[in-house]
């Protein structure tokens, strides 16, 4: 075989390898002090299945002024300007996007095909609820209730060891479905990612 035909494959082999792996992707904010981050995942079949991206600011536990690491849960989130029972952004500065490319099932709920804000609505019990809201692109104080698609309710976990900056991700299951996760400190709270058939 001569080389250029060796080539020719080794650059196409190349060139595809951003489509198999999508590696997190830290970017700045549009004017907040956190860490942006966009993370895809496939579900099902790699050339058939659901792609489904999340985009979200990342806060650290440590205050960014003092550096001082603060309580999230029942800290900075369930007093003061994020009380329980009230809509958080998910993370930081921007509303986080979630885009779903096919039908899924988050929890309960079926998702149509195209672009949502993610809110998590957490409760002084511990519990939380997953916020799918229709309107996108706004900064992430900016709520709408009225625009909310549903709630699903999520479980909660213990982490350890701690977690000191705000972590979404997909898993992958077995069986081609997924589940979201939302890490902060000590606490997981998930929901399952269900293709539609």
């Amino acid at each position: 075989m001569s080389k250029f035909p060796l080539l020719l494959l080794a650059t196409a082999l190349l060139s595809a390898l951003p489509l198999a792996a999508q590696p997190a992707k830290r970017v700045a904010s549009t004017g907040g002090t956190s860490p942006h981050e966009t993370f895809s995942v496939v579900l099902g079949d790699r050339r058939n299945g659901n792609r489904v991206t999340i985009v979200y600011g990342r806060p650290f536990s440590a205050d960014p002024k003092t550096g001082e690491i603060r309580k999230i849960w029942g800290g900075l989130i369930g007093t003061g300007s994020n009380p329980w029972g009230k809509a958080w952004r998910a993370g930081s500065d921007e509303a986080t996007l979630l885009i779903t490319q096919k039908p899924l099932m988050v929890g309960g709920a079926t998702v149509a095909p195209g672009a949502y804000t993610l809110f998590l609505v957490p409760l002084e019990d511990g519990s939380a609820k997953l916020v799918i809201n229709k309107q996108i692109g706004q900064w992430g104080l900016q709520y709408d209730a009225g625009q909310d698609l549903a709630r699903v309710d999520l479980a909660k976990d213990a982490v350890d060891p701690r977690v000191d900056e705000f972590t979404m991700a997909i898993t992958k299951n077995k069986d081609g479905n997924g589940v979201l996760k939302l890490i902060w400190e000590n606490t997981q709270y998930s929901a399952p990612l269900t293709l539609v058939k």
